[in-house]
């Protein structure tokens, strides 16, 4: 599908965590829009008025069925895929702490597996766009350690 012509959109990325340093990952499935049996974070559009929180908070509710404790921004990406482009996103990166035992897989017509990983034990094969996303995160908690 090409966006030949067309403006670039907003998505909001997360990286679900826990506070104790594992990040939440979602399988994939053959529904998703690209990369099935891939691993990723989350993400959806920006919506027209929406406020990039608000946005976060309805995303991730409806990708994992939990309320985020909270919201940091950690990064901003410029997504071009493709060679010719074919899709262009403007990603705004946030770390989104959850409680493990409110997560479960809230759109099982995309994700068939939803779990918990240790920065040092991440599955594989990632999803093309997840490992910025989780580098970012990782700066951002390196950061928080160091009190920057």
């Amino acid at each position: 599908m090409t966006e030949s012509g067309a403006a670039p959109r907003v998505s909001c990325v997360f990286v679900c965590h826990d506070g104790a340093g594992r990040v939440l990952l979602a399988r994939r499935g053959r529904g998703a829009r690209d990369e099935p049996g891939t691993w990723d974070c989350g993400a959806g559009a920006l919506e027209f008025g929406e406020t990039f929180e608000a946005a976060v908070t309805r995303e991730v509710g409806e990708e994992y069925g939990a309320r985020p404790l909270a919201i940091e921004r950690i990064g901003v990406r410029n997504v071009l895929r493709g060679d010719p482009v074919v899709t262009h996103w403007v990603a705004v990166v946030f770390a989104v702490r959850v409680l493990p035992g409110e997560v479960a897989i809230g759109e099982p017509e995309k994700f068939d597996a939803l779990e918990w990983f240790a920065p040092d034990a991440l599955p594989a094969p990632l999803h093309s766009q997840c490992v910025r996303s989780l580098e970012l995160f990782a700066a951002a908690a390196g950061r928080a350690g160091t009190g920057e």
